[in-house]
């Protein structure tokens, strides 16, 4: 195995563990209807608050993904032009 394979290799292990807790550390979009449902109130402040926490953690999210897919295109197209 070549040194590139190895290194593109590790640093796809890091990313999709990267995606998977940032993917878990998301609110479920389930809360809002408990919370209904029980007659919990937030307010405006919180509400804000977890919807910047959130809208980060998506855009986080997203970045991710999108390195994650590059690169797993990248290394196969490598893989496959230098075999």
């Amino acid at each position: 195995m070549a040194v590139y394979q190895i290194i593109l290799s590790i640093v796809l292990i890091v990313l999709s563990v990267l995606l998977s807790i940032v993917i878990l550390l998301q609110q479920s979009r389930q809360a809002g209807l408990s919370g209904a449902i029980s007659g919990a109130t937030d307010s405006f402040l919180g509400k804000n608050k977890g919807r910047s926490a959130d809208a980060r953690l998506a855009q986080i999210t997203k970045a991710i993904a999108i390195c994650f897919f590059v690169l797993a295109l990248v290394t196969s197209l490598l893989l496959t032009l230098l075999g």
